[in-house]
């Protein structure tokens, strides 16, 4: 049976959803606030095409936004924990509520409670993807995926219950941070009765417009990171990153991995010996067998000496693909915090990969470079996560319908 619309003037209403029917003391403001956004409901939505062309991004279709959509500047990964008591019958509530506003926020209108509607009219490419960990499914009565369940510990670790898990997701990408700022507050407005912050991760790339569009990423390394991404609406890209399975067909999964990189240390290391430990050239981002970017490293090119070009423990030989479906797609952020000790830097990378099956794709990766890897030297994962991404939804529909309805 479908469930009446939340933004409907009849039936269930989106305060009836955000708190089971207790709205008592919500006071004057809000009701004002939803009046003024119901009454603008019929206007068109305004022109989102802003400074130098961005445009917004849609909300409902087959796949979330936020995956195979032009990356953004500015990212926050923001992980709830689900407040007790909270059923499978309020996680529908919740997810109604948190797609209405997210669709409308991407649009360039406020939340339908917005009380600054005025930030919510430049959406800088705005783009809100959510994600489930184990225990948001538990509460939702529905068959968990093999593969949702925390990573296998790895030596090279030294996690931080800080950074790591969580029940609920939300992702928010924007090239403003304005925008990102505002999304977030509005999103955790919604989830303030059915959940509490867990976690809060802030990442930034080049600035919208710094760079050629389609260039590769740097972190704070300097080493380029994404060479060899699939390209999003390829077979490939699609084979890679969507599932085909149950209640999560169309979706994909995130692993989320906070990394710290030691800058302090890394300042000794000269470019070749930061060349040969990631087997790239710094500067360039080619391969040490190679002059550009594009090239196909040769991992079995010696030197006159009979050693590799490219150290069998290098960066990119330990990730490289073993079997041809350890195959992920990669978003990074950097992210650059105050330090806490005697340090210059507190910096590190956001390390968000995509997968259909992360047990299948990505863990075989990350066994390698536990194993061996020269960068393991300067970097230290301090933060994990593993969220199911479900598919996206239809116009009137909720991401989570396929678990939930």
């Amino acid at each position: 049976m479908t469930e009446p619309d939340a933004s409907s003037g009849h039936g269930t209403t989106r305060r009836r959803l955000l708190f089971g029917g207790a709205a008592a003391g919500l006071g004057a403001a809000v009701a004002l606030t939803t009046d003024r956004a119901a009454a603008g409901q019929a206007a068109p939505v305004p022109d989102t095409t802003g400074i130098n062309g961005a445009v917004a991004h849609l909300f409902h279709g087959a796949h979330q936004s936020g995956i195979a959509t032009p990356v953004a500047s500015y990212a926050s990964f923001v992980a709830l924990d689900l407040n007790a008591g909270i059923n499978r019958e309020a996680l529908r509530r919740l997810m109604r509520v948190l797609s209405d506003d997210a669709a409308r926020l991407m649009e360039g209108r406020g939340a339908l409670a917005d009380t600054e509607p005025e930030l919510a009219t430049v959406p800088a490419g705005l783009t809100v993807t959510f994600g489930f960990g184990p225990g948001f499914v538990k509460r939702a009565d529905g068959p968990t995926p093999a593969w949702l369940a925390p990573l296998p510990a790895f030596g090279i670790d030294d996690l931080n219950e800080a950074y790591s898990d969580g029940d609920l997701l939300l992702l928010v990408s924007a090239d403003d941070q304005v925008t990102v700022a505002h999304a977030v507050r509005m999103l955790l407005k919604d989830a303030r009765s059915f959940a509490t912050l867990k976690w809060r991760q802030d990442g930034f790339r080049r600035a919208y417009g710094s760079e050629v569009s389609g260039t590769t990423m740097r972190n704070l390394f300097g080493q380029v990171d994404g060479t060899t991404n699939p390209n999003p609406g390829t077979p490939t890209f699609d084979k890679v990153v969507w599932s085909t399975d149950g209640w999560m067909a169309g979706g994909t999964s995130l692993v989320l991995r906070r990394i710290r990189l030691n800058l302090d240390t890394w300042d000794e290391v000269d470019p070749t010996g930061r060349s040969f430990s990631v087997g790239r050239d710094i500067s360039t981002g080619a391969p040490l067998t190679g002059s550009r970017e594009s090239d196909e490293p040769d991992f079995e090119a010696t030197t006159p000496a009979g050693h590799t070009v490219i150290s069998p423990v290098s960066h990119i030989a330990r990730s490289r693909p073993v079997e041809p479906h350890e195959v992920i797609f990669r978003r990074g952020y950097n992210y650059d915090v105050p330090p806490s000790g005697d340090g210059v830097s507190e910096s590190g990378l956001l390390f968000a990969s995509y997968q259909a099956d992360p047990v299948r794709q990505f863990v075989p990766i990350q066994r390698r470079l536990d194993e061996a890897d020269l960068l393991n030297t300067w970097t230290t994962p301090i933060g994990s996560a593993v969220f199911a991404i479900p598919p996206g939804c239809s116009a009137g529909g909720y991401v989570g319908e396929t678990l939930l309805a």
